[in-house]
């Protein structure tokens, strides 16, 4: 194993150099050396992550700890900088570098014409992706914090890249904003676990977790199952991570950074973040039921609430950007029901065909001169071939039609919600196959509106051309991913195979026989997500292939449910009106009355006083040895003689 443990180590670490280099020496050298640096730490990283799964792979993961450094040492708390090594640590650093190596490289080509100098963009990237791999690689909360907060920073950063754009810098200061709100949870819940197991380190946690499955916590005079609550909590923090419903907003605002960022956050790293922490804390959350059919009740909703947005948006990314968020619903479903692994392999699947699309649109955009909004487009299909097969299979994957990538492993979730059986998952499956219906629609939406029918701009089309070959390869290697990961990974992520594969990585209770019960779902209920997303793409081409005027028609007739979608079910306008109207009322009297009517108010005599005094006061300091050996003696004299008389 030791071998495997050194690729594993430079896997991880090796993007930090990148980033580093490329932040110092491109600043002094260009942005040549920059983009060289990062492209070939990417390139030795995504190999060593490779090298570290296929022998984990051939000898049995097991579970394994590299000790980088000893860290923080405060009485009896003890935390150390220590990579973990195990079949969900290496898979996710495989899929994580894998992905970020071709949104590099696809970065080349994307941002060769952007005026401002791009070692900045490369070195966040990279940044990006060693604080992700630091999160998945943690052997204890600490560590997982730090790249947990790691990802907000570098998203902020990355978000708000064109920083002279005032929409780019409001997305990203939203993004941080909302995610600290979550984060302050998660927080919580970690020192929650602290004052419980005495310890942040998972073995040692999950140890002990059977001595303390009903310890109390008590709030308010009212007592709860302490794991319920830090449950809760944690899920709280993902909630935000992976922008599940109420904490979701920041989400389609991220699209103003550059599309290969888009592309990063959404498919391979801070959004699949918060689904991670779920898997990675399988045994607490095996023993808290109530908190899992919360999680249940929030995918599911967040699924097809995404999904109804996205149906209506005018931008392409945008709307993909909706889809992820619903993608995510179906992922935090299965971790409500305790199929863990079907989540992490709709995960690995999603990071594949998500960043195929886009990347695809980044393509489009490229190719339109920076035009985003698809009723602007049209008739692209003969200009940009490539783009739009590479479209098509990434659509398909995600449409769930087999046997692209997205049927084996979104049809896993929605079998696992039916073969439950409570309430809860059947809303979920209920909503999830509706979702697998509302995902095909918008998806055939998008390639109708952007490749075919009339051209919006006849000019713009015929000057549109296919991208460069560092912007293709990647697009067809993500094609690749996307045509063939579900079958290849399925017996090892969730069929024959995953006991030997996952070894302990991922938990179920003896009691939880989700995955075992995948296969005996009836034929009907198994078939029908596929079916619903035919019609969905059946519907898409009757209403802008057949009778392209129907969906205005439709929208007219049905007006406050069409404003209600376009403006994402007004949670942007009720939290306007909730908090930051208030707070902006609140600093405002604190600024008009507090400081310009109390502070600068104060009447010149008196600051005058105060400056007199302060001048009379500095003249004491005199510089005299003779005066303050005499000042010395005097106090002497003075405090004896109290002495005495006292």
């Amino acid at each position: 194993m030791q071998p495997d443990l050194n690729l594993f180590s430079a896997a991880v670490l090796t993007p930090l150099v990148g980033a580093t280099v490329a932040g110092l020496g491109g600043r002094f050298m260009g942005d040549t050396l920059a983009k060289a640096v990062t492209l070939l730490c990417m390139g030795i990283a995504t190999l060593c992550a490779i090298g570290a799964l296929w022998g984990g792979w051939l000898a049995g993961f097991g579970h394994s700890t590299v000790l980088l450094a000893q860290w923080v040492h405060a009485g009896g708390f003890d935390a150390t900088w220590t990579l973990r090594f195990d079949a969900l640590s290496v898979t996710m650093v495989a899929m994580v570098l894998v992905v970020s190596l071709l949104v590099h490289c696809y970065s080349l080509g994307y941002m060769s014409h952007d005026a401002m100098p791009t070692y900045r963009f490369f070195s966040y990237l990279s940044l990006f992706t060693f604080a992700m791999l630091m999160l998945v690689s943690s052997n204890d909360l600490i560590q997982l914090f730090f790249g947990w907060e790691g990802v907000g920073l570098a998203s902020y950063l990355l978000i708000g890249y064109w920083y002279d754009r005032p929409s780019a810098t409001a997305a990203a200061i939203k993004a941080f904003v909302v995610n600290r709100v979550a984060d302050l949870f998660f927080l919580v819940g970690i020192g929650l676990i602290y004052v419980l197991f005495h310890t942040v380190q998972y073995d040692a946690i999950f140890a002990q977790v059977p001595q303390v499955l009903n310890a109390p916590y008590t709030l308010f005079g009212i007592s709860f199952r302490m794991l319920e609550v830090i449950c809760l909590l944690l899920f709280v923090g993902a909630m935000g991570k992976s922008a599940q419903l109420f904490l979701h907003t920041w989400l389609p605002d991220a699209m103003e950074g550059p599309t290969p960022v888009s592309a990063l956050i959404h498919a391979a790293t801070m959004v699949t973040a918060g689904v991670f922490l779920m898997a990675r804390m399988s045994p607490l959350l095996e023993f808290a039921p109530a908190t899992r059919t919360f999680i249940i009740l929030i995918g599911a909703t967040t699924c097809f609430f995404a999904a109804t947005v996205s149906m209506v948006q005018p931008d392409i990314k945008r709307t993909i950007a909706y889809s992820t968020c619903s993608q995510l619903g179906y992922m935090f479903a299965a971790v409500g029901v305790g199929a863990y692994q079907a989540s992490v392999f709709h995960l690995t699947t999603h990071a594949f065909f998500k960043a195929l699309l886009f990347l695809g649109a980044g393509s489009v955009i490229h190719a339109m001169h920076d035009e985003q909004n698809m009723f602007k487009m049209g008739g692209l299909w003969k200009k940009l071939p490539l783009t739009y097969t590479v479209m098509w299979i990434g659509s398909l994957a995600l449409a769930g039609v087999f046997p692209f990538a997205g049927y084996w492993s979104k049809d896993a979730i929605l079998n696992a919600l039916w073969s439950t059986g409570s309430s809860a998952s059947i809303y979920a499956w209920s909503l999830g196959t509706i979702t697998a219906f509302l995902t095909a629609f918008y998806s055939w939406r998008l390639i109708f509106l952007v490749f075919h029918g009339q051209a919006a701009d006849a000019h713009a089309r015929d000057a549109a051309h296919e991208s460069p070959a560092v912007m293709s390869v990647p697009l067809v290697l993500l094609a690749f991913g996307a045509v063939v990961a579900g079958i290849l990974l399925a017996p090892f992520y969730i069929g024959t195979h995953q006991i030997s594969f996952w070894e302990g990585a991922i938990f179920n209770a003896p009691d939880n026989t989700i995955m075992e019960n995948l296969e005996h779902v009836p034929g009907l209920i198994a078939i029908l997500p596929s079916l619903a997303g035919l019609a969905g793409i059946a519907v898409a081409v009757l209403c802008y292939v057949l009778n392209p005027a129907l969906p205005t028609n439709m929208a007219r007739a049905c007006g406050p449910l069409y404003r209600f979608l376009l403006n994402k079910w007004y949670f942007d306008e009720l939290y306007d009106a909730i908090f930051v109207r208030p707070y902006a009322a609140i600093a405002r009297v604190l600024w008009k009355d507090g400081e310009e009517g109390v502070v600068e108010a104060v009447p010149h005599d008196v600051v005058q006083a105060a400056r007199t005094s302060a001048a009379q006061a500095v003249k004491l300091q005199t510089g005299s040895i003779a005066i303050y050996a005499f000042t010395v003696l005097a106090g002497l004299v003075v405090l004896l003689t109290v002495a005495l008389c006292g």
